[in-house]
């Protein structure tokens, strides 16, 4: 699911995918009454425009303004041929996948929209997972899955498509080198070295993550960073500033099954400057968060710090039967042998880490991370999927919204106690240890908006003084598992001073902003040069 003001109304709108032919995605518009409307269908990227026969099923969509005409356009990736529609800011879309040189079919879970040349022209990048002569409706043989369970390298290719203006695509993968075919189930883009231009980070299923650097828009180079010899199952990837040392650091979930598989999640310090790597520090709760999908960073009691939500949970059927021990007996053989899907025991009616709740991880500072998913009120154990934040309702909040497979879409309110100067507001005990019931925090909100940069302003730096640290988040264009967060940028206060706030535009125009107002959203529009 993916999160963008669809209408440029200044309220957040939601748009979720789904994987079977004949149904419908959902647009749902913000009503700005704590409601939301489905617009899809009338707004054509609903029914009858996606999940058909021989085009193949949505799996996650990114928003991204891709012509600069000031209206968020939608890319929806399928496990089939990916579709891209322009806003035609009527509140209809058209779809113009045929013209734009991007109808390639693909196996993909996953894409984000970046400038990787910084042109001011929003490029795209689309990962593969299964190979994309596979087509799972036609199938021409079994041998489908990866020949690995730790280094795999026979899934989908990853695609960069570069942007070359009037709507039109250009496949440069292999000449830029980010073509990766292991198992490519999330990507995230920032500029993670701090030399100017965005890189790539992936989170691979059976191996390794990755990261490629972007050598002045010309080349992508594959670097160990301490990633190469770390085998794990990435499933997503969410970028947060975890210690407020102005650095992008990097959390993707893995898998943790109690007497079967303990790989736990990596949470991964960037020292990359200093020491040419990140350091993979996860312990704890963050570690063992059982079969985790989706998750996101942001402050969500606003005290200045970065906390975590982690959605977790595959396949929940039968509780009674698990088909773990039937797994653990294919894991065990030769890769010929679990490269046929033939030969895995078939699943029928068990569950296979079903039934697992999510995670809600405060951020203590150099105490570490706390879950406090039950006093926060997450009680679902749905099998979850996609995670975004977004502040739904305008009220300086990171409100939670989570896809579940098979499930219905759930959206956690975020109330915090002491953000409101009503006292009838409903508390969340989330913040106790951590500014207590009542107390007042703060805020502030950004929406940028590009002129020589792309006007989604997507790949922007922004780092903010929050009292002695320094808090740095990017523009998302596109992070987590099948997810997308809101673009404008959220940076809880707690009560500490807010210094300059420094924005790195994609164009390389650097601007700082002094003395901006707490508790409230500012638009800021990137200077001329």
């Amino acid at each position: 699911m993916s999160v963008a003001d669809v209408n440029n109304d200044g309220w957040p709108d939601l748009y979720f995918t789904s994987s079977r032919f004949g149904a419908s995605n959902a647009l749902y518009i913000n009503q700005k009454d704590g409601t939301f409307r489905d617009a899809a269908a009338e707004a054509g990227i609903g029914g009858g425009t996606l999940n058909r026969a021989g085009e193949g099923v949505s799996m996650g969509a990114v928003w991204g303004d891709y012509d600069n005409d000031g209206f968020e356009d939608l890319l929806v990736y399928k496990w089939g041929y990916p579709q891209l529609f322009h806003n035609l800011g009527n509140g209809h879309f058209e779809d113009v996948t045929a013209q734009s040189g991007l109808r390639t079919w693909m196996n993909s879970n996953g894409a984000v929209w970046f400038d990787f040349d910084r042109d001011g022209l929003l490029d795209l990048y689309i990962t593969g997972y299964f190979r994309s002569d596979i087509d799972f409706w036609h199938l021409t043989t079994t041998r489908i899955m990866q020949q690995s369970w730790d280094f795999a390298s026979n899934g989908g290719k990853n695609l960069l498509f570069k942007n070359l203006g009037n709507g039109h695509f250009k496949d440069v993968t292999d000449s830029l080198g980010v073509g990766s075919t292991r198992w490519t189930l999330a990507a995230a883009a920032a500029d993670f070295n701090d030399d100017g231009w965005p890189d790539l980070y992936l989170a691979n299923d059976y191996g390794p993550e990755e990261l490629f650097l972007n050598h002045d828009g010309k080349r992508f180079e594959l670097t160990r960073a301490g990633l190469a010899d770390d085998s794990k199952s990435g499933m997503a990837v969410a970028l947060g500033d975890v210690y407020n040392r102005g650095e992008h650091d990097v959390f993707v979930t893995n898998i943790s099954e109690k007497g079967f598989l303990f790989q736990g999640n990596n949470l991964r310090l960037n020292f990359l400057k200093e020491l040419g790597k990140f350091n993979e520090v996860a312990t704890g709760v963050v570690a063992d968060a059982g079969w985790a999908w989706g998750a996101q960073f942001g402050d969500l009691n606003n005290d200045g710090l970065l906390d975590l939500f982690v959605a977790n949970g595959f396949i929940s059927a039968d509780s009674t039967r698990s088909y773990w021990y039937a797994m653990s007996k294919i894991a065990g053989a030769q890769g010929n042998i679990f490269e046929d899907a033939k030969n895995w025991p078939p699943i029928g009616t068990a569950s296979l880490s079903g039934y697992e709740r999510s995670r809600v991880l405060l951020n203590r500072g150099q105490a570490g991370f706390v879950d406090v998913v039950e006093e926060a009120g997450v009680t679902d154990l749905l099998d979850g999927r996609g995670v975004a934040l977004a502040d739904l309702f305008n009220r300086g909040l990171l409100d939670v919204v989570v896809a579940n497979e098979k499930g219905r879409a759930l959206v956690y309110k975020n109330e915090l106690p002491g953000s409101s100067p009503s006292p009838e507001e409903p508390a969340l005990s989330a913040a106790k240890g951590r500014g207590g019931q009542g107390v007042r925090t703060h805020w502030i909100e950004l929406e940028l908006v590009g002129t020589r940069s792309n006007r989604s302003a997507i790949g922007a730096e922004v780092t903010a003084e929050i009292g002695p640290g320094r808090q740095r988040q990017v523009v998302d264009g596109g992070s987590g598992f099948c997810s997308q967060n809101d673009r404008r940028l959220h940076f809880g206060l707690g009560n500490q001073r807010l210094g300059r706030v420094t924005i790195r535009w994609p164009s390389g125009t650097e601007q700082v902003v002094n003395g901006l107002t707490i508790d409230q959203l500012h638009v800021i529009t990137e200077p001329p040069r």
